[in-house]
């Protein structure tokens, strides 16, 4: 009967401490998520360089060449007048050239930088090396569109390292008074082998060992339900949690997995040496 009660409350902390590194794992999601979508905002990000009238093919060739070979566009796009004049009429319904007789846009090039030049000082210095350059007339970027989402994302960071801390020190709260509880039958055991002159690590070694791999394979059950999860996510509802790189699977299998391991080793430590402590008397009062 004891060993049937014993194995309950092992099955039961197994699955508590399963469901918190679940909740550890989904932290772990929504950050990279968040990452990927300001990743993917920041990129998407538009700087327009005008040409000149007198620019031609071969200084063309030459600014494709400079942002090709630098660390700070991640895409570009050539805009001729004609293509210019088509997407004015098409959002605004009129041809200037029309009543003009000729075309007045310029040829350009839509430029998209990378998540590291995205930032507004960064912003700031790839429009001034355009600027410099003797074809480019214009140099047009959404200033206060980046300053915004930079404050945004500052206050989005620490809003989630928050919620994750707390998370964390829940999860811990959580998980060592499920161990407690599960240890708790074996107090007098506990107390037995203190009595009879056992050291304290001789005394917490068979349960901290047991309930590490109870975290372990905790980790593990959790890993598989995260993975369920996202993959019916991204293939069911068609959403793009975060880019599934083999650093990015690493990262929450690593933080789920160790984070198994490490609290329930505290958590074994905390609860065993609260019974270790404990006289005869106290032990039957509890």
């Amino acid at each position: 009967m004891r060993k049937h009660h014993f194995r309950n409350s092992y099955l039961t902390a197994a699955v508590s401490v399963s469901l918190v590194l679940c909740l550890i794992g989904l932290e772990c999601v929504l950050l990279l998520s968040a990452g990927a979508l300001v990743t993917r905002m920041r990129e998407n990000m538009t700087i327009t360089a005008v040409l000149t009238e007198e620019a031609d093919s071969t200084q063309c060739a030459r600014l494709e060449k400079i942002l090709s070979s630098g660390e700070s566009c991640s895409g570009y796009k050539y805009v001729s007048k004609e293509q210019a004049l088509e997407e004015h009429i098409a959002s605004l319904g009129e041809d200037p050239s029309a009543f003009l007789g000729y075309n007045p846009l310029s040829a350009s090039y839509e430029i998209h930088p990378t998540d590291v030049y995205s930032h507004p000082d960064s912003l700031a210095v790839l429009a001034e090396q355009l600027q410099a350059l003797p074809y480019v007339s214009e140099v047009i970027y959404p200033r206060d569109l980046a300053d915004l989402m930079s404050s945004n994302v500052h206050e989005l960071s620490l809003i989630l390292l928050i919620v994750a801390l707390v998370l964390l020190l829940v999860s811990m709260v959580l998980i060592v008074n499920t161990i407690r509880l599960q240890i708790y039958s074996k107090r007098f055991l506990l107390n037995t082998m203190t009595l009879v002159g056992a050291t304290s690590w001789v005394t917490r070694r068979p349960f901290v060992l047991r309930n590490m791999f109870m975290g372990f394979m905790s980790g593990l059950v959790a890993l598989a339900v995260l993975s369920g999860v996202v993959y019916y996510v991204e293939t069911r509802l068609g959403v793009l949690l975060f880019p599934l790189t083999w650093t990015n699977i690493a990262f929450v299998s690593a933080v789920v997995l160790l984070s198994g391991l490490l609290i329930t080793l505290f958590a074994s430590l905390i609860a065993t040496g609260r019974y270790i402590r404990m006289d005869n008397n106290s032990l039957y009062e509890i």
